[in-house]
């Protein structure tokens, strides 16, 4: 399949990553389908579809017209059955528990054409342990977008084994339609590149926080105006979720069963307390104002 044959997308999770991507690839010209089994989740990304157009119209970006048009080829469902059956590209962006992307991908590969790629946007599992799931191993990969997926430009593009050349390429060309700029990762490896170099800067941060050598507020600062980061560790842990955190930290250490993948006490105290981020108003810092 070329990408000229890419005429509907169905993004399988609704999300703070599904909506944006669902968003992102109907500013680009395609049909989506945007799924996802909550309600409220599905009302929330078209409360922010209807924001986001109207708002991308005032500042000049975009004219009535194309709004409009765009807001036509996006819908918003719970029947996967229905958004997924003339999909020609799919990204699962569910939540990153194993068993829930699993039955997604068994969903998928029954319901889509036999030609359509189906894609993975998890941020750390590998598409082989989610490959076996359906009867295209050579039609799935990896497609990492990084949070907020409207703005950042990277896109891991990951190639198991399984993994078709044609499948890798044919998702490294759509991510620069999309206007990104895809890395290709030539084999599977846990965390892919970004997330390996980011896990090492949270586990350290969160080492000088526990062991009280700084405060959350000095080890960010020292980060961002040393090192040039636009977020420290603990306000991009707060964007990107504390139970994101906790849930790929805990599904990685029932893997390996190592100690040293324990999400760390401070990760699962936040967790337990409901303090994941800004999307509670609370995490490392408070955002209810």
């Amino acid at each position: 399949m070329k990408l000229k044959d890419i005429n509907k997308i169905c993004v399988v999770g609704a999300g703070n990553m599904g909506h944006q991507i669902s968003m992102l690839a109907a500013l680009n010209g395609f049909k989506v389908d945007c799924i996802d089994s909550s309600r409220e989740q599905l009302d929330k990304a078209e409360e922010f579809a209807d924001s986001y157009l109207p708002g991308r119209v005032s500042k000049g970006k975009l004219t009535e017209e194309e709004a409009s048009r765009i807001r036509a080829n996006l819908v918003f469902t719970q029947d996967i059955e229905a958004g997924a059956a003339e999909a020609d590209f799919a990204v699962e962006a569910v939540t990153e528990v194993l068993e829930v992307k699993k039955k997604i991908f068994r969903q998928l590969d029954r319901i889509m054409p036999p030609k359509a790629v189906i894609t993975t946007n998890s941020s750390f599992f590998v598409s082989s342990l989610l490959a076996g799931e359906t009867k295209r191993p050579d039609k799935v990969c990896n497609m990492h977008f990084f949070n907020p997926a409207l703005v950042m430009k990277c896109v891991e593009v990951v190639k198991g084994q399984h993994t078709a050349e044609e499948t890798a390429e044919l998702t490294m060309e759509l991510a620069r339609y999309l206007g990104k700029v895809p890395v290709l990762l030539k084999k599977e490896i846990y965390g892919f590149l970004v997330n390996r170099i980011l896990a090492a800067i949270n586990n350290e941060a969160l080492y000088l926080l526990e062991t009280e050598v700084a405060s959350a507020e000095d080890i960010d600062s020292a980060v961002t105006n040393a090192l040039g980061h636009p977020l420290g560790p603990f306000s991009l842990m707060d964007l990107t979720g504390i139970d994101l955190s906790y849930h790929i930290t805990m599904e990685r250490y029932r893997e390996t069963g190592a100690a040293a993948d324990k999400p760390s006490p401070t990760i699962v105290e936040k967790y337990a307390k409901g303090e994941w981020g800004k999307k509670t108003g609370i995490g490392f810092y408070c955002y209810t104002d």
